[in-house]
């Protein structure tokens, strides 16, 4: 039944798809693309696969869905990708029906085994798969998201990273990075045996999964784009117009999201620049014709790649600098109930949730394809392991047995002014453009009243 329905629904999107590219009008979608593999003899007419990769994108909603009833074997679930599992979110509602309820509906995959392998300074040294399952054992600890006793909320923790450590690090490590190497997943060959697709073209492919657009992506504005991830446009989401949003290709998750609320300011144009890269090299990999790419070729499809892969690391820069100025904002605000003895519950919980964003952006952003090195250990160091909290203590560390360690916090007026430094940083190291809550104006007068000189450093 599951071959079945996966079966129509790519000869649905086929016709769609097809219908746009045979009138020659408007914007482009991503596929369908012919099957150009050598000696292929079987049914198949589309090129295009990337199933495993939007399983993924819907387990990690679901994760995200499951931090806050810290059910650890649920959680462990979903982050393995076991069989048998219902679709938490996206799910259908009201004036947004969705097609498939089920995982395997959409395809088969894991989050597990696809993480960052590589240590995070900025959780204790841990291993990327080590870091993202000691949040989840905390977040069952404590039967929910939110810690007051540290100020980790484990929801924003676990998502953002995850999205770093498995879409970001799939995309642009392997798929983009070491697949797209001479020798490595050649298109003269299928991707494995019995594929119908070569090792370039499902390679490709898997990292505009990773990504998290919809194939019509480049058909709607950035505000259409953003309604589509918010469940809030049914017509920029239905591309075929059968009356449901398939999650395979028309929604939009992750980063692709993230791109689109930055780009609906109007500064920037992330989430279109990527989408027609991805084109952009998909057609040079078409045009080759089941043959390896020659040189002119291969340099035009690592142009297109390198465009993605400098993009997707400004989108999870520009989310850095958005969520340093929103702590920074919630410090503010938390020092004046403070001076006032009022009440800080809500507050605290705000900037708790805040500070977890930033942090989870900030791990996300050390699992690419470069050695942030200095950079890195700047913004470590100024938001901390973990955030300050009322009683002038602060998470340092995690010992061997997986608890954390607290001393004495930084001062209230340095960690508002690091949260400057890091939007300062994210301009300078990578060039963020769209700054949302930009609070760099602020630096110079707080770094005066603390009788600092090196207001224009970072630390």
């Amino acid at each position: 039944m599951k071959k079945i329905l996966l079966i129509a629904t790519a000869l649905v999107l086929s016709f769609s798809f097809s219908k746009s590219f045979a009138d020659g009008h408007g914007p482009e979608i991503y596929g369908p693309y012919p099957i150009t593999l050598k000696g292929y003899d079987g049914d198949e007419t589309n090129s295009v696969k990337y199933t495993g990769q939007m399983a993924r994108q819907v387990l990690h909603d679901s994760l995200k869905k499951l931090v806050k009833t810290g059910d650890l074997d649920k959680m462990m679930a979903y982050y393995n990708g076991e069989d048998g599992l219902e679709i938490i979110a996206p799910k259908s509602k009201d004036g947004f029906p969705v097609m498939q309820t089920m995982v395997s509906e959409i395809g088969s995959g894991n989050l597990s085994g696809k993480m960052y392998k590589g240590a995070i300074p900025g959780w204790g040294g841990l291993s990327g798969p080590e870091a993202l399952e000691h949040m989840m054992q905390k977040a069952s600890e404590i039967g929910g998201d939110f810690d007051p006793a540290t100020g980790f909320d484990y929801t924003q923790l676990i998502s953002k990273f995850a999205m770093g450590a498995v879409f970001y690090n799939q995309g642009v490590n392997n798929y983009l990075g070491k697949k797209m190497e001479i020798g490595q997943k050649e298109n003269r060959k299928p991707y494995k045996e019995g594929a119908y697709y070569t090792g370039k073209e499902h390679s490709w492919d898997e990292a505009f999964g990773y990504w998290g657009a919809p194939a019509h992506s480049l058909t709607l504005t950035a505000e259409q784009n953003y309604n589509v991830a918010k469940m809030k446009d049914l017509a920029a989401a239905d591309y075929n117009g059968d009356g449901v949003v398939d999650l395979y290709s028309e929604m939009l998750y992750a980063h692709a999201y993230y791109a689109s609320s930055y780009d609906k300011g109007g500064k920037t144009n992330y989430l279109a620049t990527v989408n027609q890269a991805f084109i952009d090299g998909r057609k040079v990999i078409r045009d080759a014709g089941g043959r390896n790419l020659n040189f002119a070729e291969r340099t035009d499809m690592l142009a297109a790649r390198d465009t993605i892969r400098d993009n997707w690391q400004k989108v999870i820069a520009e989310s850095v600098f958005k969520y340093a100025g929103s702590t920074y904002k919630d410090i503010v605000a938390l020092e004046t109930i403070m001076e006032a003895n009022g009440d800080t519950t809500d507050a605290f919980r705000k900037y708790a949730k805040h500070w977890g964003e930033l942090k989870g952006f900030a791990l996300a952003l050390q699992c690419g394809p470069e050695d942030l090195g200095e950079t890195a250990e700047k913004m470590n160091r100024m938001m901390g392991f973990g955030p300050v909290l009322l009683n002038a203590s602060q998470v340092v560390g995690v010992d061997s047995n997986g608890n954390f360690i607290k001393d004495q916090a930084q001062d209230w007026g340095e960690f508002k002014l690091h949260m400057i430094k890091i939007q300062k940083l994210m301009v300078d190291e990578f060039g963020v453009v769209a700054r949302a809550n930009d609070q760099l104006a602020a630096m110079e007068e707080l770094a005066s009243s603390m009788g600092s000189s090196d207001s224009a450093e970072n630390d």
